[in-house]
């Protein structure tokens, strides 16, 4: 005879699995959009923290600045993984045995990164300008090949033409001085002369002199490359079950989705993007959820599958972009206030679970997220970049990945004691893609995780979890391609805190 065991009875034993699950993923994924809080029997409520704390460290490119499109290892970059957090909250009831309903409120997607130390990521971007010159400004100058040199170049040529003007000011003079035709006519040509070769002069000094502006005013720069990116998903549901036992259950609803951006690029490692500053503000908008699920309550069995759709945002960003105002001879061109779309991407999740005995159950979570179809493109980052003829069609986008994102969970829950159980889990996150941007670079990640929970009342429960991860090694590359840093070994941990309610 086939071993049966209630749902209730599983109850206290399903601990901490969904606290520390699909944080710190490819991409900007952050919280996994859980929905499980949603599929529990009765009237359940939670509130989750997240804290996130990740170590991601490598080195620089110590080709940065050269015309090699080769790595070579270079100068530390420290931790650039900055510590995160977040919350969680989720509530649902039974209307009836037909309907429910529910509220969830997560952060699904987000970033935080600083570059610090003394590495190409940081600073004064040196190699940049001085590629900068040593291109653009030693073919009209032979001989200058670096910010030093342009400044000499500057001054001494406005030190001559402050010398010439000086001796029109004098023939000038003299002309008014003397009432002798010839000398008149001699002196006036001279003037003429000396005119013209002052404006000829001034005409060849003006762009180089934009260039030592430009070049003055980058090599000052000691900030450093940073990123934050923050979100908020509030998320109504509605079920309605059905079945000879009200076994299936189809669900969905809104999506309110709030997204707030901000990025600083420094140092040699971006070359003539470095000085790039851009601040999104925060925008809202919509989407939706849909879902169905399957239950077997005397075997504990749980399957649901959940889709959420992509979300458009109309962000309206300010943006500084330093080279602009260079290209464009008016300093008052490098800053731009601007309207972009940002799609955040749709996503798959599958959660599972089935009782294996009257006091274990095993779990499993699966998720899919196309970060391939994902990019950031600020529009003057995009307009200048088509200043360059490779990318002169579309221009470049400043985040961008390569693959698709896959996660796969799968835990074991164990009740010890009547108000007792612990948890374990193992993870994998396939990443999305190497070499990845340089602001979140790692691959992926592999983990290990426990949990713990205790039921304070039949009713409430205190829970604790943490994770550990092994994240992949990755290059971090430019829109150009270009590698500009090499990061290894890295890892990270995840701890997580929950309070519940579930009553009848």
């Amino acid at each position: 005879m086939r071993a049966t065991f209630h749902l209730k009875t599983l109850a206290v034993a399903i601990a901490t699995l969904s606290i520390a699950s699909m944080s710190n993923a490819a991409g900007l994924d952050r919280s996994g959009q859980d929905v499980t809080a949603f599929l529990q029997d009765g009237t359940y409520a939670e509130a989750v923290y997240t804290y996130i704390d990740a170590d991601v460290s490598g080195n620089d490119n110590a080709l940065v600045g050269s015309t090699s499109e080769q790595y070579q290892k270079g100068r530390d970059t420290g931790d650039i993984a900055e510590a995160y957090d977040f919350f969680r909250y989720g509530v649902k009831t039974d209307i009836n045995d037909t309907f429910s309903v529910g509220v969830l409120y997560d952060e699904p997607f987000g970033a935080s990164a600083e570059y610090t130390g003394d590495n190409n990521f940081t600073g004064a971007p040196t190699a940049a300008i001085d590629d900068l010159i040593a291109t653009r400004v030693g073919p009209l100058v032979p001989g200058v090949t670096n910010a030093q040199q342009l400044s000499n170049f500057v001054d001494q040529s406005q030190q001559g033409l402050a010398a010439a003007r000086a001796g029109v000011v004098q023939l000038q003079a003299a002309l008014q001085n003397t009432t002798i035709p010839a000398v008149q006519a001699a002196l006036q040509q001279r003037i003429s002369g000396a005119q013209a070769q002052i404006a000829a002069g001034e005409a060849k000094l003006a762009p180089l002199v934009g260039f030592d502006n430009y070049a003055n005013a980058q090599l000052s720069n000691t900030e450093n490359t940073k990123v934050e990116v923050r979100s908020e998903n509030l998320t109504a549901i509605l079920g309605a079950k059905f079945g000879a036992k009200k076994e299936f259950q189809v669900y969905g609803g809104p999506v309110a989705q709030r997204i707030r951006a901000s990025t600083k690029l420094r140092g040699s490692a971006y070359s003539l993007a470095t000085g790039y500053t851009s601040n999104s503000n925060p925008d809202m908008d919509y989407g939706y959820i849909a879902g169905f699920s399957y239950s077997k309550p005397e075997i504990a069995l749980k399957a649901a599958l959940t889709y959420r759709s992509e979300i458009d945002h109309d962000v309206t960003i300010s943006e500084t972009y330093p080279l602009a105002g260079l290209l464009a001879g008016n300093p008052a061109a490098a800053t731009q206030v601007s309207n972009y779309e940002l799609t955040t991407p749709k996503s798959v999740n599958f959660d599972f679970q089935t009782g294996l005995n009257k006091t274990t159950l095993a779990t499993a979570k699966v998720r899919w997220v196309p970060w391939s179809d994902f990019v950031i493109t600020p529009p003057l980052y995009n307009a200048v970049s088509k200043n360059n003829p490779l990318y002169a069609d579309k221009g470049l986008n400043i985040v961008e990945y390569e693959d698709d994102q896959y996660q796969v969970e799968v835990g074991i829950a164990k009740r010890l004691a009547p108000a007792l159980a612990v948890s374990g889990t193992v993870g994998w996150d396939s990443g999305a893609g190497d070499p990845t941007t340089s602001l979140g670079p790692i691959d992926g990640y592999y983990s290990v995780g426990l949990g713990a929970k205790y039921n304070v009342t039949p009713e409430w429960a205190v829970s604790a979890g943490g994770k550990y991860l092994w994240f992949g090694d990755a290059q971090g590359k430019l829109p150009t391609q270009q590698i500009v840093g090499d990061f290894q070994d890295n890892d990270g941990y995840i701890l997580g805190m929950k309070l519940s309610y579930q009553g009848k």
